[in-house]
């Protein structure tokens, strides 16, 4: 059974710094993509950023050059670094993985496998 299980996440002032991390456990394919969607109350989901095996990412335009999504193979997590937060990025945070896509599918298509989500709020 796949489960994904995240850490991180709280509440900032704007301008200021979280990391997200998620680690996907009975995941076992060699080849997936993994991604973070956030969804705010009242608002549509969306991607946030997205990352594969290949070391492929994709961002929101609404995030580029302050956030980035990292990963570790070897322990099927990844983790994403938010500087300079305003507070239009508070939001539920959801981790997500599927396979065997590529990083376009995990950023655009709705990945099987999503974990409860953690709560980021920027004052």
């Amino acid at each position: 059974q796949v489960q994904l299980v995240e850490s991180g996440g709280g509440l900032v002032q704007a301008g200021g710094s979280l990391r997200l991390s998620c680690a996907a456990s009975g995941f076992h394919y060699v080849n997936y993509c993994m991604a973070w969607f956030r969804q705010a109350p009242g608002k549509e989901r969306e991607a946030v950023a997205s990352i594969d095996t290949g070391g492929n990412t994709r961002y929101a335009d609404s995030v580029k050059g302050r956030f980035t999504i990292s990963q570790d193979i070897a322990k099927k997590s990844i983790s994403l670094e938010m500087n300079s937060l305003k507070p239009d990025d508070t939001a539920m945070y959801y981790c997500a993985a599927d396979a065997p896509w590529g990083v376009n599918y995990c950023f655009t298509e709705r990945p099987r496998y999503t974990a409860q989500g953690t709560q980021v709020t920027v004052s």
